[in-house]
C-alpha cells in the first residue's frame, strides 16, 4: 500500500496524537500463544485449585526468572508454567483473562495458538484444551466481540510420528480449529523435519503457518514456504539477511507476525530501538504486530504497539498498514474480513 491510498495525511499526526492513535485503532494479533498468556498469578492460583507444586515459592520469585538468554531458556520455564493447567475450567480461567485483556486493546480478531503436547504429555486430553478454549471463545464473542480462531500447534522438537499422533487425536475436534501451525525450539528442528504431517493438514483443508526466521536462518523461511506451503510466516525477521527471499515475501505479500518484545526477550535484537520492524515495511512487506508470549515477554498488543512507535521512526502511515494488514492476513472469513479491514479505514479516516 503506498502513501497515495492513504485515507488521512499522516503528517498531521504528532507523536503524542499518535501513541494514543495506535492504541485505539482496531487490530487484529495473529501470533498469540494462549500458553504465553499465564500470568504468574494465575499460575499460583491454578496451582493452588489443583494441588500442583511449584518449584518457585512466590508470584515474585517466578516473575523474576523472567530473564531469558534464548528461546530455549524461555521454554523451559514456559513448560512449567503449563504444567497447573489440569481442567477445562482452567484452559478456560486462562483464555478468558487473555480476551479481556485484549479487549482492552482493542483486538477484534484473534488467532490463538495453542500447544497440545504441551499437555498430552502430561495426561491432559486434547478434548479437555479445547473445550475450555472454546467456552472462553464463545463468551468473547458475545460479550466483548471479539473474534477468534484456534491453530493446533505441533511442537517441533518433539517427532514428526508425535505430531501425526496428535493430528489423529485432533481430528474429532476438528471443526474446533482453523489451522496448524509449528512452534518451540527452531534450531536444529527445520521445516523439512515435518513435511509429510503439513501435507496430511493441506489434504484436510487445514490453514498452515510456522515458526521461521526468528532464532533460525531465513533458508527455514524458504523451507517452510516451499516443503510445508504454509500461508503465513511466524516471525520472519531473519528474512532481511536474503534480498531474494524478501522479493519473493513481498511479491507474493505473504504475511510475517512480527513479535517485537518477544524479539528482544529473547536476545533476536539488543533493543527495540535496533528492531528491524521499519526495514520490513520499507521492503514492502506484509507486516503485523503481535505479542507472542505476553506474560513472559514484558506486555500485550497494545504494550508492544506503543513500545515500537516509541523506539523506532514510524509514523501514522504505518500505523494504518500494520492495523490494515492484521486483518488483511487473517484466517477470516471474506465478509468478516472485509469488515474490519473497512473499520480500519473508517477509523483512520477520522484521524
Amino acid at each position: 500500500m503506498n502513501a497515495h491510498s492513504l485515507p488521512f495525511d499522516p503528517a498531521r499526526i504528532g507523536r503524542e496524537r499518535l501513541q494514543a492513535l495506535v492504541q485505539a485503532m482496531p487490530k487484529a494479533e495473529l501470533h498469540i500463544h494462549i500458553e504465553g498468556s499465564l500470568e504468574p498469578e494465575l499460575i499460583f492460583a491454578l496451582a493452588k485449585r489443583n494441588n500442583v507444586a511449584l518449584a518457585y515459592p512466590s508470584v515474585e520469585t517466578l516473575r523474576a526468572a523472567y530473564a531469558f538468554t534464548d528461546l530455549q531458556s524461555f521454554l523451559d520455564i514456559y513448560y512449567a508454567g503449563a504444567s497447573v493447567l489440569i481442567t477445562a475450567q482452567d484452559f478456560e480461567d486462562m483464555a478468558w483473562a487473555y480476551f479481556r485483556r485484549a479487549a482492552a486493546d482493542n483486538v477484534r480478531r484473534a488467532e490463538i495458538f495453542f500447544d497440545p503436547q504441551t499437555h498430552t504429555e502430561r495426561g491432559v486430553r486434547i478434548a479437555t484444551v479445547v473445550e475450555g478454549l472454546a467456552r472462553a471463545q464463545a463468551r468473547a464473542r458475545a460479550e466483548l466481540g471479539v473474534s477468534s480462531a484456534l491453530i493446533l500447534c505441533f511442537l517441533r522438537h518433539l517427532s514428526e510420528a508425535a505430531a501425526f499422533e496428535t493430528l489423529e487425536e485432533a481430528l474429532p475436534l476438528r471443526d474446533a480449529f482453523v489451522g496448524v501451525g509449528l512452534d518451540s525450539s527452531e534450531r536444529g528442528n527445520p521445516p523439512e523435519k515435518f513435511a509429510r504431517v503439513f501435507e496430511r493438514c493441506r489434504t484436510l483443508g487445514l490453514h498452515r503457518v510456522a515458526h521461521a526466521g526468528e532464532e533460525g536462518p531465513p533458508a527455514y523461511i524458504r523451507a517452510a514456504l516451499d516443503v510445508l506451503q504454509v500461508e503465513r510466516i511466524d516471525h520472519g525477521v531473519r528474512c532481511l539477511e536474503d534480498p531474494a527471499l524478501v522479493a519473493r515475501l513481498a511479491g507474493a505479500q505473504v504475511p510475517l507476525t512480527v513479535c517485537p518484545l518477544s524479539n528482544v526477550k529473547l536476545c533476536v535484537f539488543p533493543t527495540l530501538a535496533e528492531h528491524n520492524l521499519r526495514q520490513l515495511l520499507d521492503a514492502g512487506l506484509l507486516v503485523t504486530v503481535n505479542s507472542d508470549d505476553p506474560a513472559y515477554f514484558g506486555g500485550y498488543v497494545n504494550r508492544n504497539y506503543a513500545e515500537c512507535f516509541g523506539a523506532l521512526p514510524l509514523d501514522a502511515g504505518h500505523a494504518y498498514r500494520l492495523a490494515r494488514a492484521g486483518f488483511e492476513a487473517s484466517f477470516c472469513e471474506p465478509g468478516e474480513r472485509a469488515a474490519l479491514v473497512d473499520e480500519v479505514d473508517r477509523f483512520f479516516a477520522r484521524a
